[in-house]
């Protein structure tokens, strides 16, 4: 753990909007590009979006499903270590055991997976005459909460449709994480509507930074991702916002901010904890 005054104050973030195509291996080498440009321009913790090896659609999910490690970690790994850097790898297919999971996984500067983060709530909706999709049609559900230390902050983890869910990152505020990282797709209804204002809430909520990387939009997809991959500050700035096409998003993250701004309002000591609570029920 990294104690609070011994942390670095500022580092740069950067979130790999990819655009993905139907051939793994190429997204898998691109996107790896993408993290050594990132990395060239001063990154230190990059993430890349949700889905990023893989189309996104249930009738993929199988097909492009690998086991971690496997082909698509096992180059994050590679090049996370090559560059020095925190590498959040979006999220991909994961299969194990015979069910397959949304599973994001982190590699420190050394090569190592730090943590393996699997989607907690699956993404089913029907919103008629727009959109109706069902993730639990083939995947299963993770079940653990995932953070990962680094030297300037505790960083939780979430996929997508995980932002819409406050309770987790309340949890993971509870728990020391100054930045929430969600690799996230909404499509062309849900992003217009929800995309930047969900994640001002979580920001604003929480008093963090809140990062969320996004695949570029593809308008010939069978399912066309919102893009706009942002980074908002704990006040609810939009520090940085991606268009829709492949780009990447950097922006500074100021620690010292952070800490003024739950010094000016400190929500956390004036929380009713006699009234109500929001508690994890697993470790």
């Amino acid at each position: 753990m990294v104690l609070p005054g011994r942390a670095m104050a500022t580092f740069r973030l950067a979130l790999i909007q990819l655009q993905v195509s139907s051939v793994k291996s190429d997204n898998v080498t691109r996107a790896c590009g993408l993290v050594q440009e990132a990395a060239a321009q001063g990154a230190k913790i990059v993430s890349l979006p949700e889905c990023f090896n893989s189309p996104y659609g249930t009738k993929y999910f199988p097909e492009y499903a690998e086991k971690i490690p496997g082909e698509s970690t096992q180059k994050l790994s590679e090049v996370a270590k090559e560059c020095g850097i925190y590498l959040i790898g979006g999220s991909i297919p994961e299969e194990d055991a015979g069910k397959l999971y949304n599973t994001c996984t982190v590699f420190g500067p050394d090569g190592t997976l730090l943590v393996k983060y699997r989607k907690l709530h699956l993404f089913d909706i029907d919103v008629p005459g727009k959109i109706t999709f069902q993730e639990s049609e083939t995947l299963s559900p993770g079940d653990s909460f995932s953070t990962f230390d680094t030297p300037y902050c505790r960083v939780g983890l979430g996929i997508c449709y995980d932002m819409r869910f406050a309770e987790l990152a309340q949890v993971y505020a509870q728990r020391g994480c100054q930045l929430l990282v969600y690799p996230g797709a909404f499509n062309m209804t849900t992003g217009p509507a929800h995309w930047e204002l969900l994640q001002r809430g979580r920001a604003v909520d929480n008093q963090v930074y809140v990062a969320t990387a996004s695949p570029a939009r593809d308008d010939q997809a069978s399912y066309v991702a919102w893009g706009h991959s942002t980074i908002v500050s704990p006040w609810g700035d939009v520090l940085a916002k991606a268009g829709t096409g492949e780009t990447i998003v950097c922006s500074d993250i100021d620690l010292k901010k952070l800490a003024e701004i739950r010094q000016q309002i400190p929500i956390f000591s004036q929380k009713r904890s006699d009234l109500y609570a929001v508690e994890a029920k697993k470790p």
